[in-house]
């Protein structure tokens, strides 16, 4: 993960495991990522941390900068929610990977020169390829404070 200086938030990204279905995928990492962090709140699922203001709170004034900052994987074509977690679009990443399977080294050089991070306590995400093929998914994203 890496933190960058945003204003009114901290940028984060994290990769997690590839699975075709990108809500499964989202899970996945938000789990192993629930096992990392350390920060009291191991043996609980995401869905009963969203329910718990305590978990509010701490979302609310900083967050874990990772995956584990969001509740929902909601739809490409979506508007952005405090919480959420978004998937470019087709279009999206064919502005910074004209091919449409981008690489990580495509995905970072995007996300240095073109600054596209989402709103606070927001995130997105796409699928990386290496030859063509999928291999892991990127998320980035911004704390809420």
């Amino acid at each position: 993960m890496r933190e960058d200086g945003i204003m009114g938030g901290n940028g984060w990204f994290q990769t997690g495991p590839y699975h075709e279905d990108l809500s499964a995928a989202f899970r996945r990492a938000q789990e192993e990522s629930l096992v990392n962090q350390g920060d009291g709140f191991e043996g609980r699922s995401i869905d009963d941390l969203w329910m718990d203001p305590e978990w509010w709170e701490y979302i609310g004034t900083g967050g874990t900068g990772s995956v584990v900052d969001q509740y929902a994987l909601i739809a490409p074509d979506a508007e952005e929610e405090f919480g959420t977690m978004r998937p470019l679009t087709e279009q999206e990443v064919r502005e910074w990977a004209p091919g449409g399977r981008p690489t990580y080294a495509e995905w970072s050089k995007a996300l240095d020169e073109l600054e596209f991070y989402p709103g606070r306590g927001s995130g997105r995400c796409t699928v990386l390829y290496d030859d063509g093929k999928p291999v892991e998914m990127v998320y980035w994203g911004v704390t809420a404070d």
